[in-house]
């Protein structure tokens, strides 16, 4: 699962679907923060990740062999 926050979105509102995602059964779930210029990694019974400035993203086991290429401007 992949969230974009834009502009007009709530920070907080998206954690919480992140959150729901979670609960739901998501096994990965990206939180992209342009703005922040972060992502935050959401994976089931850990603490979410905050990652600053990352190139890639990892599909890691959910999606072995997935890289995400990112670019923040």
């Amino acid at each position: 699962m992949i969230e974009l926050l834009s502009r007009t979105d709530s920070l907080n509102q998206l954690q919480e679907k992140m959150q729901e995602y979670l609960n739901n059964g998501l096994q990965l779930g990206w939180l992209i923060n342009p703005q922040a210029q972060e992502v935050e990694i959401y994976r089931p019974n850990q603490v979410v990740e905050i990652v600053k400035l990352p190139t890639t993203l990892s599909g890691e086991k959910v999606l072995h062999g997935f890289i995400l290429g990112i670019s923040f401007f």
